[in-house]
C-alpha cells in the first residue's frame, strides 16, 4: 500500500518503533496519523513534533473496549482507517516462574490487543476498500527469546494470529502484515530487561538496529504488500534452519545460552 492520503493509527506510538513509524510515515504525506499510547504525554510530544496531520490519543491496549473506542473515534473523525499498526508490546525478562498476573498482562498486550483490533477493523474492511492491519510481533515469534518465556510464547501467538487473519479475511478486505524485528534500540529493549542477564546478553549479541531502520523496512514492505516484514534479513535463514532441523536448532540454542551465561565448558 502507498501511504499518501492514508489515515493511519499507531499504538505504542510514544517511543521506540511506534515513534519511528509515525515520523517515517509522515514523510509520505498521509491524511492523518493518530499516535496512540498509554503514555499520553509522550504521544502528544510525538504528534506535536510531526505537525498538524498528527494527533495523540491515550489508549491502554490491554483493554479491548479502549481499542474499540479508539478505532470508532478515528472513524468518526476521519471516515475510515487505512492502516492500523498494532505495535504496543511489553517484555518480562522472566521464565515460567513469572507469576500469573505477569503472564496475563503480557498476554493481554502482546496478543489480545491484536485480537481486539482485528475484531473492530473487520467490519470496516471491504474487498474494494481494504483495511491494512500490521501486527508488530518479533523475531522471537519465529524463533525464541532466550531468558523470556512469556515474550516468546505471546509473540509466537501473535505471528500465528496474523497468519490466520491473512488467510481467513484477506479476500474480504482485511490485509495483514506481521513485523518481526530482532534487536531494535528501543526503550523496552534497553531498559526493560530488569535483572535478567541472559536477556541482556542476547540483546547485546544480536546487534541492534535503530528504530528508523526498522521503520524504513516497514514502508518498503507495505509498498510491496509483503506479509512477513523482516528488518533483519538473517532471521529468515535462522527460521529455515529451525524448520529443517528442529533438534539441531534446539541444541544450538542451548549452546548459545550456555555461552551467553558463561556456563559452557
Amino acid at each position: 500500500m502507498e501511504l499518501t492520503d492514508r489515515v493511519i493509527v499507531i499504538t505504542g506510538g510514544a517511543s521506540g518503533i511506534g515513534e519511528a513509524l509515525a515520523r517515517r510515515f509522515a514523510n509520505d504525506s498521509p491524511a492523518a496519523i493518530v499516535v496512540a499510547d498509554i503514555d499520553l504525554a509522550g504521544a502528544e510530544a510525538v504528534a506535536a513534533s510531526i505537525g498538524p496531520i498528527a494527533t495523540a490519543r491515550r489508549c491502554d491496549v490491554s483493554d479491548g473496549a479502549a481499542i474499540a473506542a479508539l478505532i470508532a473515534e478515528v472513524v468518526a473523525q476521519h471516515g475510515r482507517i487505512d492502516l492500523y499498526c498494532s505495535n504496543a508490546g511489553i517484555a518480562t525478562g522472566k521464565g515460567v516462574e513469572a507469576d500469573d498476573a505477569t503472564w496475563q498482562s503480557i498476554w493481554d498486550i502482546n496478543l489480545m490487543a491484536n485480537v481486539h483490533a482485528a475484531r473492530a477493523l473487520m467490519p470496516l474492511a471491504e474487498p474494494d476498500a481494504p483495511v491494512h492491519l500490521m501486527i508488530t510481533a518479533s523475531a522471537a515469534g519465529l524463533l525464541i527469546n532466550l531468558g523470556d518465556a512469556a515474550y516468546t510464547a505471546t509473540k509466537h501467538a501473535a505471528v500465528g494470529l496474523a497468519e490466520w487473519l491473512a488467510v481467513t479475511h484477506g479476500d474480504a478486505g482485511l490485509k495483514v502484515s506481521c513485523l518481526c524485528p530482532q534487536g531494535v534500540r528501543t526503550p523496552m529493549v534497553m531498559a526493560g530487561l530488569g535483572d535478567n542477564q541472559l536477556a541482556a546478553n542476547v540483546v547485546e549479541a544480536m546487534g541492534l538496529i535503530e528504530p528508523e531502520q526498522c521503520a524504513e523496512t516497514v514502508v518498503e514492505a507495505l509498498a510491496d504488500e509483503r506479509f512477513l516484514i523482516l528488518p533483519h534479513p538473517e532471521v529468515a535463514k535462522y527460521q529455515r534452519a529451525k524448520v529443517e532441523g528442529p533438534d539441531r536448532w534446539i541444541a544450538t540454542m542451548r549452546g548459545l545460552q550456555a555461552r551467553l551465561l558463561g556456563t559452557d565448558r
